[in-house]
């Protein structure tokens, strides 16, 4: 046992640092008590040399980039503050354009900052590491030997390679000693789950991979004050789990999920085959307990210290089907394999909801990490009435953390109010991104010899597009602020009329060049969403699938479930088939005039004009490519694609009017395929 002081000088900090430890896991840290100096004493587990604990950095990426790509600065105020991605920012670069960009907008300079806070704690998850690799050994040996050089030479070192990037922004800045913080992952997660909700009180659920080592927690929130109550530790996640069968199914890990949720609807539901699957899933890789906890059989998966997330042999043997490569046609073996971990999926996330109502007694849940993002299995929450109100953070992912750490500075560390009215949340309809600027788009004119029509009035606009939409046309729509998250929200989006039966098919394969069972998502008005879907709550971060209701189906074959995958596909199901999954149901967006009413005045046109108050909405961008940024992203990727409009603020700018694109690159190889 080890110990470390740290002097705290206020004394609510103290009071707050002794109830909630937000600076060390419950499971590492002995006491955490005052000693008789005034200090805040913390007695620690296993580690030499734990004076610095400041030297904390993530497995997964390199210092540099997790502080540049998952760091958000705590400036929490009322007003916006541009968050972005360096991979988006940049489109390629790792660099730190973006804080920099940050900084510039808010009128601050790196001396001017409080503190930075990282989303995780890198010793603890080295200690993981260490810890995993001595429990498998021999196995893991290649692993090993990959990992360590990055940790020894780099990953230990973060606060120095912070403060060094953080000087060729600004020389003089870290000149002051900021106080770099590191609150747990999975306190990140929930904090970006719990503050910026509605909610004065919630039942906190968040569900990943893994963070140091929780993989998934229930808390409580009230006020300012988060208290974890309970989490499940590694090796045995939900995230990974999924991640496993993703891998299983030919899917690119930690960004091939959304696939297999989108390919589960193909599963025959209620066949032998899938239930099948099922048993053989909880009999032999999974030991599911009633309150959502589990237990994995790790003789049948890899991750813990080899290269990859499962044995293919003993899965093989298991399931009696080979491991789907990458780009392979699906068979409906494959199919049902994806419906049946959905299904244990939605099962597990359902127990461990119900025991979050349990253990708080709370009637709001809010949720955080990367299972929060199975929109499928949020819907099922919602349907089952376990809680009377649900929230999920837009960025639910890690890049989510980032806020979370901030607000947990903000609230915990700093011990500042919070208030919540119970409606509204503090997201401002996660358009957080770099905004577009009209000199940029007089550039970018300029640049391309771009013509282009200039609309003074809104509605004139909004109007002209309807109505090419209403003719089949597909637009790319680049308007204000960029979301941030993975979901286009209708500022970066490329959209099309969703009752055009072909709409699905050439959005796949003409214009995002992508798998082409994928489903795409509708926007619709929120005032108007129950009078399409059984939805009967906002759904404005396109976290909720809901059904089609009955009124808008259309009758399909009798043999429509036994139909091949595209057959099935390309059968019209609804009055809106672009944006109807082959089970009926949609990823519904609701679009609210007061924080996106751009969009929400488009498709209030293409309504007047139609009838119909929703267009299909899909991110702008290609397979295996940033979404677009500025005007310039979204010119090219314009110009690359089949898309027929474009519109950037207040210019249109038609395809046929347009010079010859001069590729000078194969731009299909610049991104890697998701």
């Amino acid at each position: 046992i080890h110990f470390i002081n740290m002097i705290f000088s206020d004394q609510r900090l103290q009071e707050s640092l002794l109830a909630h430890r937000i600076e060390w896991p419950y499971e590492q840290v002995k006491t955490v008590r005052k000693a008789k100096t005034g200090c805040i004493q913390i007695h620690y587990r296993n580690y030499a040399n734990t004076k610095d604990d400041e030297n904390d950095i993530s497995q997964e990426h390199d210092a540099i980039r997790e502080f540049v790509e998952q760091t958000l600065i705590p400036l929490i105020k009322q007003k916006k503050i541009s968050v972005a991605k360096s991979a988006i920012l940049a489109r390629k670069n790792r660099d730190l354009q973006h804080i920099a960009a940050i900084l510039d907008e808010a009128g601050m300079k790196v001396a001017d900052l409080t503190a930075i806070v990282l989303y995780d704690k890198a010793l603890l998850k080295f200690e993981r590491l260490l810890e995993t690799y001595h429990a498998f050994a021999p196995k893991g040996l290649q692993s090993f030997l990959a990992a360590m050089p990055v940790w020894v030479k780099e990953k230990l070192f973060v606060r120095k390679i912070i403060r060094d990037e953080l000087a060729k922004i600004d020389p003089g800045g870290t000149k002051k000693q900021l106080k770099l913080l590191f609150p747990d992952h999975h306190l990140s997660h929930a904090a970006s789950a719990f503050y910026p909700s509605p909610f004065q009180e919630a039942a906190i659920l968040t569900i990943d991979g893994v963070g140091e080592w929780a993989t998934t927690t229930i808390s409580h929130g009230t006020g300012k004050d988060i208290k974890i109550l309970k989490e499940l530790p590694f090796p045995h996640s939900i995230g990974l789990l999924y991640s496993a069968f993703t891998y299983y199914l030919g899917f690119k890990v930690n960004s091939g999920e959304y696939k297999l949720m989108g390919l589960a609807p193909y599963g025959n539901h209620g066949g032998a085959q899938v239930e099948r699957y099922k048993k053989r899933i909880l009999d032999s890789l999974v030991d599911l307990r009633e309150d959502g906890s589990l237990h994995l059989n790790m003789d049948f998966f890899d991750f813990a210290t080899g290269l990859k997330m499962c044995h293919n042999e003993r899965w093989q043997q298991l399931f009696g089907l080979k491991k789907r490569e990458s780009e392979m046609e699906f068979s409906q073996d494959y199919m049902d394999m994806a419906l049946a971990i959905q299904e244990v999926t939605e099962d597990i996330v359902m127990r461990l909801a119900k025991t979050a109502r349990r253990l708080t007694g709370c009637s709001n849940l809010v949720m955080a990490g990367g299972v929060a993002l199975n929109c499928v299995a949020n819907g099922k929450i919602l349907k089952q009435n376990i809680f009377e109100h649900l929230w999920i953070q837009p960025a639910a992912g890690d890049a989510g953390g980032a806020l979370g750490a901030a607000y947990a500075a903000w609230h915990i560390w700093l011990q500042h109010d919070r208030q919540a009215d119970g409606t509204h949340d503090k997201m401002q309809g996660s358009y957080l991104g770099p905004d577009i600027h009209e000199p940029d788009i007089a550039r970018l004119c300029r640049k391309y010899q771009a013509p282009c029509t200039k609309h003074e009035r809104l509605t004139d606009l909004t109007e002209t597009v309807a109505a090419l939409l209403a003719e089949g046309h597909i637009v790319g729509w680049c308007q204000g602020r960029m979301e941030w998250g993975p979901r286009a929200l209708g500022c970066r989006s490329i959209i099309g009329d969703p009752r055009h039966p072909d709409m699905q098919k050439r959005l796949n394969l003409k214009i995002k060049y992508r798998e082409g069972f994928r489903p795409f998502a509708p926007s619709v008005l929120a005032e108007s969403a129950s009078e399409y879907f059984d939805l009967d709550v906002d759904s404005p971060y396109m976290l909720l699938v809901a059904p089609v209701k009955m009124e808008n189906r259309k009758n399909v074959p009798e043999n429509y479930e036994s139909l091949p995958l595209y057959e099935r596909l390309y059968a019209i199901r609804s009055d809106f088939p672009a944006i109807t999954h082959v089970d009926f149901s949609a990823r519904v967006q609701t679009v609210h005039q007061e924080t996106n009413p751009r969009y929400w005045q488009l498709i209030k046109s293409f309504e007047k004009l139609t009838g119909s108050a929703l267009v299909v909405n899909t991110s702008f961008n290609v397979r295996g490519e940033p979404i677009v940024c500025t005007p310039e992203d979204a010119y090219r990727c314009f110009m690359r694609t089949e898309m027929d409009y474009l519109v950037i603020g207040d210019y249109l700018f038609s395809k046929k009017e347009q010079l010859q694109w001069q590729e000078k690159e194969n731009w299909h190889d610049t991104f890697e395929l998701d």
